[in-house]
């Protein structure tokens, strides 16, 4: 019974937050398939592995988590995977264009190294506290401080350097 009453929880907390899981995976997979994919293969494996979740109040962090192992899990699939046919290519092309508000922040994000973009995203895209982002990668909370501030550091330098360029011209 305990189970089910866990499972409803989950169930609603899904529900409820389905949006920000879709951007998170989003904001890894830059593809609107996949993102929904990533949600999608992500509430299979929490349903699996409820009996993982001790204590509810910890469903934030265990969901967002999950989501981003699913990501990550995703892009290295995605880098192992070889094109080798034109017209494989020409008859999967769906033609969307993704739109960014902000191309330069784009560019420069995916710039950084996974660790520290992953650490900014959660941060400020997904407004989690340093010890959400720590409990959800699995890193000492000092690691995650050192890898925001560095981050940050390299991201200004970058978006330094792209306005130097855009000034110059």
């Amino acid at each position: 019974m305990a189970n089910n009453n866990l499972e409803k929880q989950l169930e609603n907390y899904i529900i409820e937050n389905k949006e920000l899981f879709y951007r998170l995976a989003y904001s890894y997979v830059k593809n609107i398939d996949d993102a929904l994919d990533v949600v999608q293969e992500s509430i299979y494996k929490a349903f699996s592995s409820i009996d993982s979740l001790k204590n509810f109040d910890y469903i934030k962090t265990w969901f967002y988590r999950i989501i981003v192992n699913v990501s990550l899990d995703l892009l290295r699939k995605r880098k192992r995977e070889v094109a080798t046919d034109e017209e494989f290519l020409l008859n999967n092309d769906i033609g969307t264009v993704d739109n960014y508000p902000n191309i330069d922040l784009e560019k420069a994000l995916e710039a950084l190294p996974e660790n520290y973009r992953s650490i900014i995203v959660l941060r400020f895209f997904e407004d989690l506290k340093l010890e959400e982002i720590a409990e959800i990668l699995d890193e000492n909370i000092n690691t995650v401080k050192t890898r925001l501030y560095k981050g940050l550091k390299n991201l200004r330098i970058s978006m330094d350097d792209e306005n130097k360029e855009v000034n110059n011209e």
